[in-house]
């Protein structure tokens, strides 16, 4: 039988897919302008996650940089979740968090991990709000490279080196460090560590030497760290987002401005190979505000 003559059927089916056609046009305008949309008239708290290793500085400047043109913007929440990272990509959040604060403010919510490159962010911001047990601190330096001299000789092949200065294979992973190069990179090491040091003290109103006793990449909780004015308070995000409210003048609940556009799962698939294949092929040279835990 034909759905002509059951005109209930043709209803019940005509209803099914209307709801269908309705459910997706719903997901379309919650992906379109839902929370990270721009087109609702109240004053907004742009919130920038920045989460897991800090390789690449580029996109979360770009987000900063909108929402210090966006006039409805009227304070920024930086929720940081993060062991740190790349010296210079680190620092280039930092600085560029520093030009925003001359238009609008910035606060710091440290979720579950806020240290050395993700620290070094946090300090750049007007206020550090961080959970109690969140594990901050680490001001330090790194630089790691594996040494497999040991093993080619095993299996019987030779690494051959042609450059045109002596320290140009400097951290080669084919043979051993002369001391003169140990000396080299330590100086490199120590040079950066003086930057994170004087990062800290000058944000944080600290004097160098309160900030070098602890400057030794020891980590502290949250509570630990506002006792050694490392940060100013205690909460969650949504304490940061009060006060991010407060510090900008918005009056009534404000609403929360999200970066726009996700990575799809191709694309962030294709960033990580990326960004993985230049840490291959810069290895020697990857020196790091990070904090890593022992497995």
């Amino acid at each position: 039988m034909g759905t002509k003559k059951h005109p209930i059927l043709r209803g019940l089916i005509g209803l099914f897919l209307g709801l269908i056609l309705f459910f997706f046009l719903i997901v379309l305008a919650t992906f379109f302008i839902g929370k990270n949309s721009d087109l609702t008239l109240g004053e907004k708290i742009g919130v920038l996650p920045i989460t897991g290793v800090i390789s690449d500085s580029l996109t979360i400047i770009d987000q900063l940089q909108e929402f210090k043109k966006n006039t409805k913007v009227k304070a920024i929440v930086v929720r940081i979740d993060s062991p740190g990272g790349g010296v210079g990509p680190a620092q280039e959040i930092y600085e560029e968090i520093k030009k925003v604060r001359k238009t609008k403010k910035v606060v710091a919510s440290i979720g579950s991990i806020g240290t050395s490159g993700g620290y070094y962010v946090a300090c750049a911001c007007d206020r550090i709000i961080a959970n109690p047990g969140a594990i901050t601190g680490s001001i330090g330096v790194v630089v790691e490279y594996a040494n497999f001299e040991e093993l080619l000789n095993k299996i019987g092949l030779k690494g051959v080196v042609l450059k045109s200065g002596k320290y140009k294979d400097v951290l080669s992973p084919i043979r051993e460090m002369t001391a003169e190069e140990r000396n080299l990179i330590q100086g490199v090491i120590d040079d950066i560590h003086r930057q994170f040091i004087f990062a800290v003290a000058e944000s944080r109103k600290l004097s160098k030497s309160q900030v070098e006793t602890i400057a030794d990449a020891r980590i502290f909780t949250a509570s630990q760290a506002k006792k050694l004015g490392l940060i100013d308070a205690l909460g969650n995000f949504q304490d940061a987002v009060n006060l991010a409210a407060q510090m900008g003048g918005i009056k009534g609940e404000p609403e929360l401005l999200y970066p726009k556009r996700k990575l799809s799962f191709l694309e962030f698939l294709a960033k990580e190979a990326f960004q993985y294949g230049e840490k291959l092929l810069y290895f020697p040279y990857r020196f790091s505000y990070l904090f890593t835990f022992a497995h």
